[in-house]
């Protein structure tokens, strides 16, 4: 079929068959269907949407229209966690190596940042001399031998997304579910796991402002998976403020330390060890969610998780003995007293890029040393003069008004508690089930 056919089905809104799906994922991976045509259908799919057996189909074709990394049957499972971005994110530095700990395999593809969110490669590539380029053959090779690997993704896997990705990034059909779950799922799967966690962020500094937003586009992400034969489960975790306090890179690499020496914001700890536990149990290492946070727990305490961390660090050249390079600190205090009442993470994410630490285009070069360090929480009651944040720049000043326009405080208390985990989503008997999240605490 013809693409201008395919493009008249979906804008009509009638649902694309199977073979009409793989038939458009074949045209954009070959080449066969030029730019105008791609996007033309991407629009049909933005304006119209899709089902959910459509995005099913979509995502199958995406995932197959590369290779996908093969393991050894011995035993092990292979699973892996996402987080859909949120600033302050550094959860996966620490989820790697402790779930590699728990002796399963954990082939993280992660990505770069490109707007208000951090990337986990850039992260990482603070660390000297630290590979995020490894083939498939290196990857699989770290894998089996150290049980994990944090690594960008190669051109053989997934290569439609590439190029669909591209596309959608210019023509304003980024925010559509169908596309998203498409283009997350099929490079997940990709890694031919057994299990997969999946961590939706929701609020100002998330890309779904709201948690019922998150929750739908969580939905179409555990449907997937599970279509797929993977079981998936989502958590659905506040972005309303930074998670934890540093917001950079560099910095943002020593915080995920902290934590895996057993110290380190509690938030972050939490959360890291949640996500952990969850995807334990969907892949039959844990029989429940408090086993398998207990055992998480211990691993981290023990010292064993930055053990391994380093170890990562070393078997992808790293050098985890040069100290990293952070920028002098300076801080920002307040104007005048009262409750922090908001912070507006997006901009705060927006002020990191502006010192260097971010992108705004694919092409720029990122300061590593650059970051802030929140040292106030929505909620806190506010002194004038009282720092608020930590800059870490040689040239704080350019974002001074912008850093304390994204802090609204109030004459009042918060009447509200933010909750740092809203729910989780999986499937029940073929249907989605959002449950609220059993109350796992970090001790003091």
């Amino acid at each position: 079929m013809q693409p201008a056919s395919l493009i008249a089905v979906k804008r009509d809104g009638l649902e694309l068959s199977d073979q009409q799906i793989d038939s458009f994922i074949g045209g954009v991976t070959s080449g066969a269907i030029p730019d105008y045509q791609a996007t033309a259908m991407l629009m049909a799919i933005f304006l119209r949407g899709m089902s959910p057996r459509e995005t099913a189909s979509l995502t199958a074709a995406m995932l197959h229209s590369g290779t996908r990394l093969q393991w050894p049957p011995d035993g092990r499972p292979v699973v892996d966690k996402h987080s859909t971005g949120g600033l302050g994110d550094k959860t996966s530095l620490i989820i790697a190596p402790l779930l590699a700990e728990c002796e399963v395999l954990v082939p993280m593809l992660s990505g770069r940042g490109l707007g208000p969110t951090g990337g986990t490669l850039d992260k990482l590539e603070a660390i000297p001399g630290f590979r995020t380029n490894l083939s498939i053959h290196e990857l699989q090779q770290q894998v089996l031998q150290l049980g994990c690997v944090i690594t960008g993704t190669t051109h053989e896997l997934a290569p439609a997304d590439r190029r669909l990705y591209a596309l959608r990034d210019v023509t304003a059909t980024v925010p559509s579910i169908p596309l998203i779950t498409g283009s997350i799922m099929s490079k997940k799967l990709a890694e031919s796991p057994h299990a997969l966690v999946l961590d939706v962020k929701y609020g100002s500094g998330a890309f779904m402002k709201t948690a019922a937003d998150a929750a739908l586009l969580a939905a179409s992400l555990v449907r997937t998976g599970h279509s797929m034969n993977v079981a998936t489960t989502a958590l659905l975790t506040d972005m309303n403020q930074p998670l934890g306090a540093m917001c950079g890179n560099a910095v943002e690499v020593l915080e995920a330390v902290m934590v895996m020496q057993n110290h380190g914001p509690l938030d972050v700890r939490r959360l890291s060890l949640l996500l952990a536990a969850h995807v334990l149990v969907d892949c039959k290492a844990e029989n429940s969610h408090e086993a398998a946070f207990v055992r998480c727990e211990k691993l981290l305490q023990s010292g064993a998780v930055y053990e391994r961390f380093l170890r990562m660090v070393q078997a992808q050249h790293g050098d985890y003995r040069l100290p990293l390079k952070i920028a002098p600190a300076s801080e920002l205090t307040a104007a005048r007293s009262g409750f922090l009442h908001r912070i507006h993470t997006e901009q705060l994410g927006s002020a990191v890029i502006a010192l260097g630490g971010g992108r705004q285009q694919t092409s720029d070069t990122i300061d590593h040393s650059v970051g802030i360090e929140m040292l106030v929480r929505i909620g806190d009651q506010i002194e004038a003069g009282q720092p608020l944040v930590r800059i870490y720049s040689r040239n704080p000043d350019v974002v001074h008004q912008q850093v304390l326009d994204a802090m609204e405080l109030s004459d009042a208390p918060l009447q509200e508690h933010l909750p740092l985990i809203h729910s989780r989503l999986t499937i029940n008997a073929g249907q989605i089930e959002q449950l609220a999240v059993p109350d796992l605490q970090v001790p003091r």
